[in-house]
């Protein structure tokens, strides 16, 4: 690993390769670009020090330039000790970026977040809440400029309403996970095509296999499409009543993970929760089934249960193979983390940018409101995501119907009861 000048990064010679990812990565999101073309004139950002604990990928260099444009100063530490393109890292380096990430920190995960806390931004973006949430637990110089933070995870979101209810929360957050644009998106399409993680890993067919999806939120919904369109037979494990009937609507299977895990040739999580998948299912499982996670936290399959019952073996990148005492094989993909991330380097560029546009316009928002807000979890205004998608559909070159003046008295006449 090398050190400069207020960055933390494995090679700075990675840099030229990094500029070229990041150029393709602007070339297939031109949401953001025109946002950033704003930026550049309005500078809404000015003197503003942005602190973000990130997956650091070509798509969040993107997001980087355009909140640099609009003014601000940003330091960045990655959100997963895995999820890390060494070469972006470097890139954003060589930009003058502080930059606190390499792929394979994790002894050193949160002293690069505390780095980026030491900085004192005025605004925090996160994924996870492990920035947020750290900094609540740090001194009180870690807060003593933030104005509000955002976030843009289920997970996250899910950790700071929580710290709301407690009274534990101390600023104002925008839930970016929850705007339209990101849930819609980002969750159902991005998280959705990660399942091709497995056929990157392992070139593994999908058609006439067993794929079992735990949950039925956005994220595992579109793992579910996926995995069917590729030729799947697909089971899906919940426990909320509607999700499941929804998920027997869909035409999938659904029963409890303890009857779906045996017949599984492929388990994929994204619930949010700890111990999807244990070592009770494992003994079950057939020879040779392939585990991956796609949820924030590497806590959904029981990577501790397999540690401790099984012979573990590195066998590819990212795949380990573990062999049971009943001599059965079982293949988990990126030590159980974010396999999307870390095998395919994250959501397509595509995606990214409706997700990224709402964080630079959520920075925006607490810049105008600095000072009038709660300290409580809100939501996204329904016209930022509105402009963001009609943005998209422009850069798509799509159009759309509009309301006539008629229609929308006789809408609004609804609305107000009349």
């Amino acid at each position: 690993m090398s050190a400069v000048a207020k960055s933390r990064i494995k090679d700075p010679s990675l840099a030229p390769q990094g500029e070229d990812s990041i150029y393709l990565a602007e070339s297939r999101m031109p949401t953001l670009l025109r946002l950033r073309r704003r930026f550049s004139e309005e500078k809404p950002l000015k003197d503003i020090r942005i602190g973000a604990c990130l997956h650091v990928t070509r798509e969040t260099a993107v997001l980087a330039r355009t909140l640099r444009a609009g003014g601000a100063e940003v330091a960045l530490a990655g959100s997963n000790p895995l999820s890390t393109q060494d070469d972006v890292a470097a890139a954003l380096v060589e930009e003058g970026f502080h930059v606190y990430a390499w792929r394979g920190n994790d002894k050193e995960y949160y002293d690069c977040l505390r780095a980026v806390l030491i900085e004192e931004p005025d605004i925090l973006i996160d994924d996870g809440a492990d920035l947020i949430v750290t900094a609540h637990g740090g001194p009180s110089s870690y807060l003593v400029k933030v104005i509000g933070a955002q976030e843009e995870t289920t997970t996250g979101v899910n950790r700071l309403k929580a710290m709301e209810r407690k009274g534990a929360l101390r600023i104002p957050v925008m839930a970016v996970n929850d705007a339209r644009t990101k849930m819609m998106f980002d969750n159902y399409y991005g998280t959705g095509q990660g399942v091709v993680s497995v056929i990157a890993a392992l070139d593994i067919l999908f058609a006439g296999k067993t794929v079992v999806i735990a949950g039925y939120g956005n994220c595992s919904k579109g793992m579910a499409l996926r995995s069917k369109g590729l030729g799947a037979n697909v089971i899906v494990t919940e426990v909320d009543p509607l999700r499941a009937l929804q998920a027997v609507m869909d035409g999938y299977r659904v029963m409890p993970m303890a009857e779906a895990a045996p017949l599984a040739d492929m388990i994929f999580t994204a619930t949010g929760c700890i111990d999807v998948v244990t070592g009770e299912h494992f003994l079950g499982m057939k020879d040779g089934a392939v585990l991956a996670n796609l949820g924030h936290f590497n806590v959904e399959i029981s990577v501790k249960d397999l540690e401790g019952m099984a012979e573990k073996r590195r066998v590819r990148e990212y795949v380990d193979e573990y062999i049971l005492p009943n001599g059965r094989r079982l293949y988990l993909l990126a030590e159980g983390r974010l396999a999307n991330l870390v095998v395919l380097g994250g959501h397509p560029s595509e995606i990214m940018d409706l997700s990224f546009s709402v964080q630079a316009l959520a920075s925006e928002y607490l810049v105008k409101n600095r000072g009038r807000l709660e300290r409580r979890v809100y939501g996204i205004a329904p016209e930022v995501d509105l402009g963001v998608a009609r943005v998209k559909l422009e850069t798509l070159g799509v159009g759309i119907d509009s309301l006539s003046e008629a229609q929308r008295a006789y809408v609004e006449g609804f609305e107000i009861g009349t």
